[in-house]
């Protein structure tokens, strides 16, 4: 993935997002509260406008403009969150105006690693984590197994789609969904939906 890439899929993902915002809107009121689909678009829009400015830059600069932004204009719990992905991925990238499976891979696990410690959730709390842990761990190894970034990141798409869907069942334990208790289930996690999205988006691009 090169700098141009990068920008690609940001903007990819604030197209996606922006045609999803209805239905994350629709999850999120389910069991949250109504928010996540304009935040969420307009945290995008943002940063792929920001990022617009930086064209050429390394890539670890670009990661750190978006989790700053995202930061900064999602609002809600999904913006700490977020913003926290992109910043933690950035260090891996600094620098780098080009990367490999394995250097993408490297930074996108960084970047969940440092999602789990923010949000403290993990696989099976109903959270956007049920999505970006498994969706890593196929970047990983499809690294390992001398991947091209394109492929390895379908697979990862394709795991991620998977796990979203499989939030359905779950009883929240983690964030506003969790005041539900048992009444969660049966409503996917809006966090893990657009989780989904930016992934397929970055597959997308990759292709």
């Amino acid at each position: 993935m090169n700098s141009s890439q990068y920008l690609a899929w940001i903007e990819r993902s604030a197209a996606a997002l922006a045609a999803a915002q209805d239905a994350l809107t629709a999850l999120d009121t389910a069991i949250g509260d109504g928010d996540h689909g304009a935040n969420i678009r307009r945290g995008f829009d943002k940063a792929a406008e920001k990022l617009r400015a930086q064209a050429g830059q390394d890539l670890g600069s670009l990661a750190k403009t978006t989790g700053m932004t995202l930061l900064s204009s999602v609002g809600g719990a999904s913006g700490p969150l977020y913003g926290t992905l992109f910043l933690k991925a950035a260090p891996a990238l600094a620098g780098k105006t080009d990367i490999d499976t394995a250097t993408l891979a490297h930074a996108i696990a960084d970047g969940v690693a440092g999602l789990a410690a923010r949000g403290q959730a993990a696989v099976g709390d109903k959270t956007m984590i049920d999505v970006w842990q498994p969706a890593a761990a196929a970047l990983q190894q499809a690294a390992a197994d001398g991947a091209a970034p394109a492929a390895a990141c379908a697979k990862a798409a394709a795991v991620a789609q998977a796990a979203a869907e499989s939030t359905i069942p779950l009883v929240a334990r983690k964030g506003r969904a969790s005041y539900l208790g048992e009444r969660s289930a049966g409503h996917k996690d809006p966090g893990a939906a657009s989780s989904a999205i930016i992934l397929q988006a970055l597959a997308e691009v990759l292709a």
